[in-house]
């Protein structure tokens, strides 16, 4: 197998408030600078894509079903929490194929450590159709952290997804 020649990215954020335009949201455009700049520097060509939607499970998994054919990436911000209507993980985790458990355990002990609240984060990580999927908190800070620690071995994980051996 071989990189995709464009590398499409579907940024989710997850907000009842700023889907009805009573906020901006603030995570979703973070997500995409950050992995512009990362994927620029990467060499990769890409096309990021951001969504605003309500906190609504069937919606999620219709656009993350939909999405999982067409995009190489999709990250959703908020909804990650213990709050009522934090549904992100309880969607997506049934729809993953494999689960990536590490990248999250690792990021929730390295920041939880520091600040214990963040120990509360249930976000998830794995692969969903031709996706890798992350789901983040909703906080700008939250999604810089995690982002952080992803971009690490993000591209090792995109070679890994499409079998090609880097380990040499």
């Amino acid at each position: 197998m071989k990189l995709p020649e464009i590398f499409r990215v579907l940024i989710v954020t997850l907000s009842d408030r700023a889907s009805k335009g009573e906020y901006s949201d603030m995570s979703g455009p973070m997500a995409k600078e950050m992995l512009s700049v990362f994927l620029t520097e990467a060499a990769m060509k890409h096309e990021i894509e951001t969504r605003i939607i309500p906190d609504d499970a069937l919606l999620l998994e219709k656009l993350v079903r939909d999405s999982s054919v067409t995009c190489n990436l999709i990250i959703t911000t908020g909804g990650t929490g213990i709050g009522p209507r934090d549904i992100t993980v309880e969607t997506v985790r049934p729809l993953l194929s494999r689960e990536i458990p590490g990248v999250m355990e690792y990021i929730r002990i390295k920041f939880g450590s520091v600040k214990p609240a963040a120990l509360l984060s249930r976000g998830v990580a794995g692969i969903i159709g031709n996706s890798l999927i992350y789901t983040l908190p909703g906080s700008p800070k939250a999604v810089e952290e995690y982002l952080g620690e992803i971009m690490k071995t993000l591209l090792h994980t995109v070679n890994m997804q499409y079998g090609i051996d880097k380990h040499t």
